[in-house]
């Protein structure tokens, strides 16, 4: 009796830690905007939005892709794709996922209404879905479009059952959280929390966790302090300054990546006159906006120490560029350098577009959306300052910076990109392009920039299937837009997570933070 006794004690000690065991904490730096999973292209929403809604294909923490949703695609003519799908997915309902929720997902994504920059571009060049049985569907598209399998791996796919009815509303009460994905929805808390249970059905390897909580810690100290007090169990992005505090901890570990994201500053041409937030000197309104004139773009990108950004405000966390993706990606162009600091340069392109005394701006950034980024815009007024430009910050919420951005309702403002497809037409495509609504392209250009000439390579450059020639035209596109500064780059971003010693996360160059890839450590 004392035997069993002693067996039912440690039995009961040890549940706690059992269960314990299998719930998983996680800290975030960034707010999701909406759990619709075609409402918001962020990357927060995107990495959130994928524990319940699979894509057709995953790319992996390297940028590769691998089969998801979809078990193998292929060109079957020069503008069809035919994918075949996974059998035996079930929806959290229990109905089966077929070819006819891929149609409904595709037709869905560039009409979400309210988007304030969706994934539409994703799907700009389909013309029309053909299904040829439930689990095989093809996409025909416009011209050749070699990256569509990989474009698809943004696009969380939903079912027509509950989708045909629903609204934005509806994926952020819950009432139309039914996916495919590894966990289902529990609660959502907007600025505050998601949780998700296990999807025992799910086709993938069965999860670790039976509970996972997601929490949205926009002050980075705040995450440190969590992780460090065992309320979370793992963070993204940690503040450079507590690295070695958290290297040095023998029960963390931490993990690293080169990322894919650019900060970068994001003019706005969507005013020729009676521009937003810019004055002259003594407060008095310019007759035309200045940073319509190429010359004042690149004062102010000459002005920029990026090195010192790098180095000082992102603590070695940052490598300065003076282009959007880093080294080794694909459509990097190794023509173009980090441009250097010359502040003599900048005030003489100044005086030479007829702004000799500078003028005043307000610089918008947000205060919780990438690491150190309001921290990153007062160090840039600062050196804008130097040359004669005045710049006020006005640092808020990402939240409320993506909807003024939307409206055009600012001047420039700090933002940044990750090209998860690990390519430079992403950029091309979301950012720089032409802003259309009705073929979605330029869907995340809130500067509302137009070159014709670069939407022509772009185009070019997308629909050619030769890697090698696809790669010298968006070389091309990366210097015409380099060249004619549609924004200015600053930095790539480094990728960190910290995490107990008892898990291991791989770093993603995306930086989507997902908890069906923690795992307990060996």
């Amino acid at each position: 009796m004392r035997l069993l006794g002693f067996i039912l004690a440690a039995a009961c000690a040890f549940a706690p830690m059992r269960m314990q065991a299998q719930e998983l904490k996680i800290g975030i730096g960034a707010n999701v905007t909406s759990l619709d999973p075609h409402f918001h292209n962020v990357a927060t929403n995107t990495a959130v939005f994928s524990h319940f809604f699979d894509r057709l294909v995953n790319r992996t923490p390297e940028a590769g892709v691998e089969p998801a949703l979809a078990l193998s695609w292929a060109p079957v003519a020069d503008t069809v794709w035919e994918f075949k799908l996974r059998p035996g997915v079930t929806w959290h309902d229990g109905s089966p996922f077929t070819a006819d929720d891929v149609a409904y997902t595709i037709a869905r994504v560039p009409h979400v209404p309210n988007s304030p920059g969706g994934y539409g571009s994703y799907v700009s060049v389909v013309t029309r879905t053909e299904i040829i049985d439930p689990l095989t569907i093809r996409i025909h598209t416009k011209a050749p479009a070699p990256n569509q399998p990989i474009d698809l791996a943004l696009v969380g796919i939903v079912s027509r059952k509950h989708g045909e009815t629903a609204t934005t509303q509806d994926y952020n009460s819950g009432k139309a959280m039914i996916g495919t994905g590894p966990f289902r929805f529990a609660s959502y808390q907007p600025g505050d929390r998601v949780a998700m249970t296990r999807n025992d059905t799910w086709w993938g390897p069965k999860q670790a966790w039976e509970r996972v909580e997601i929490r949205f810690i926009p002050n980075a100290g705040a995450r440190t302090a969590a992780l460090l007090s065992g309320a979370v169990d793992l963070i993204d992005t940690p503040p450079a300054p507590d690295l070695p505090r958290l290297k040095a901890d023998p029960n963390l570990a931490l993990s690293s990546r080169q990322g894919m994201r650019v900060i970068f500053l994001r003019p706005s041409y969507a005013h020729t006159t009676d521009a937003p937030y810019i004055t002259d000197n003594d407060g008095n309104k310019l007759a035309n906006n200045p940073l319509l004139d190429v010359r004042v773009r690149r004062a102010l990108s000459l002005a920029i120490n990026r090195a010192a950004l790098a180095e000082r405000i992102m603590e070695h966390q940052a490598v300065p560029t003076g282009q959007w993706l880093p080294p080794g990606a694909f459509g990097y162009n190794p023509q173009i350098a980090v441009p250097a600091q010359d502040a003599d340069a900048a005030r003489k392109l100044l005086a030479e577009a007829g702004f000799p005394r500078g003028f005043r701006l307000t610089l918008q950034t947000p205060n919780d959306r990438f690491p150190n980024d309001a921290a990153a815009a007062q160090a840039v007024a600062q050196m804008w300052s130097r040359i004669g430009v005045q710049a006020q910050v006005e640092a808020l919420p990402f939240s409320a910076l993506a909807g003024r951005a939307a409206k055009q309702d600012f001047a420039i403002g700090l933002f940044g990109w990750g090209s998860t497809s690990g390519e430079a037409g992403s950029v091309l495509i979301n950012v720089v392009n032409s802003f259309d609504r009705a073929t979605g392209r330029g869907a995340s250009n809130a500067g509302r920039y137009s070159n014709p000439a670069i939407d022509t390579l772009t185009a070019r450059a997308l629909s050619t299937m030769d890697d090698g020639a696809r790669e010298k035209l968006l070389h091309q596109a990366v210097a015409a837009t380099m060249d004619d500064l549609a924004f200015i780059p600053l930095y790539n971003l480094i990728n960190t997570w910290a995490f107990k010693k008892t898990l291991f996360y791989p770093a993603r160059s995306d930086e989507r933070t997902f908890a069906f890839e923690v795992r307990p450590a060996k």
